[in-house]
Order: C-alpha cells, then structure tokens, then sequence
C-alpha cells in the first residue's frame, strides 16, 4: 500500500486518477529553505522529511514531495502569503519561462528512493489587470508560484516542456516507474 504523506487535494487527485491506491497520513514539517540550499537539494530535502515523519507499517511505501518554482531570475517561489504576494510571484512569471521543481522520497522502511522532476512553463505577458484579478480569484493561493495550470491561469501558459503533472503537483510517470522499481505491485 502507497501512504501519501501529503495534505495536497492535487497530489491526491493525481494518484486516484492514474489508478493507484494510498491512503493519505500526513506529517507536519517546517517548509522553510536554508540560505546555502540549491532548489533541487531543498524540495528533496523536504520530500524526504516527509516521508520519514509519516507512519508506516513495515510493508508499506511512503511518497513524500515537495514542489516549488523557479523564477527566470533564480528566485524560488513558493506558496504565496497572500493577494500582494501572489500579484509579485505573478508579475515575476508574466512574459517569460520558468522552472517547477518536484521532489519526492519513496520510503519503505530504511530504503529510500528520491528524485527530481523539472519542468518548463512559459507563461505569456499579462497586464496590470490580469494580473490583479487572477492574484484576486485566489486560485494559486496554496499552490507554489501562485497559479494553478489546471485552472483559470491557463489561459496565460504558452506551453511547456516536460511533465504537465509534475507543474500540477506530482511527476505520476516517474513515482510509478520508481515504485514498480521497488518491486511495489501498483493498482
């Protein structure tokens, strides 16, 4: 059995409807970035701190991840405090290509497995305006880089390159083929 170690609807969403089994069992964990952390060593880092502060019994496989995004100036946003936080993250993505980063632990007892998934979103130009509604609909409030691309902001993506499911919350394709590497049977 798959214990997802996340409170993310999205997360949850996604292993439903690529028919894998879990059961949800969060564990809180302080998502707070250290000044010396490269994006990717900070998202496995967290990926894995959840994982191992989520229960499991002995035959089971914890799936911990953590996803933020990478400005094209090298800042990394995450979940935005609120509406002006959101219309700032918005304003550093409009008209210009960004990374998401996903890090994720696979868990089984001692063993563990991580990874990085990265992709590229390029997001149009978007006015005062737009930006101003979109931050105001509060739809990318809980989610890292303050948009969610499978709703109302993806009438702003120009394209990607990479895994669409990773930018929504988790790489699907890669935590499958990491848990049929584990020998886990997924169903």
């Amino acid at each position: 059995m798959l214990v997802l170690a996340s409170q993310s609807p999205r997360r949850a969403d996604l292993l439903a409807q690529a028919g894998i089994s879990f059961v949800v069992r969060p564990a809180p964990v302080e998502e707070r970035r250290g000044p010396w952390e490269a994006p990717e060593e900070y998202v496995v880092r967290l990926a894995r701190e959840k994982a191992r502060a989520a229960y499991a019994a002995a035959d089971e496989v914890v799936l911990g991840a953590d996803t933020v995004v990478v400005a094209a100036d090298s800042a990394v946003l995450e979940k935005p405090a609120d509406e002006e936080d959101a219309a700032r993250m918005l304003r550093a993505l409009a008209g210009r290509a960004h990374e998401v980063l996903t890090g994720f632990c696979l868990r089984r007892g001692e063993e563990e497995r991580t990874g990085v998934a990265r992709t590229l979103v390029r997001f149009a130009a978007m006015s005062e305006e737009e930006i101003a509604w979109y931050a105001a609909t509060g739809e990318g409030r809980d989610k890292a880089g303050a948009y969610a691309i499978q709703g109302l902001a993806s009438r702003f993506i120009e394209g990607i390159e990479g895994c669409y499911f990773n930018v929504v919350g988790l790489p699907v394709p890669m935590i499958y083929r990491r848990l049929r590497e584990m020998g886990e049977r997924v169903e």
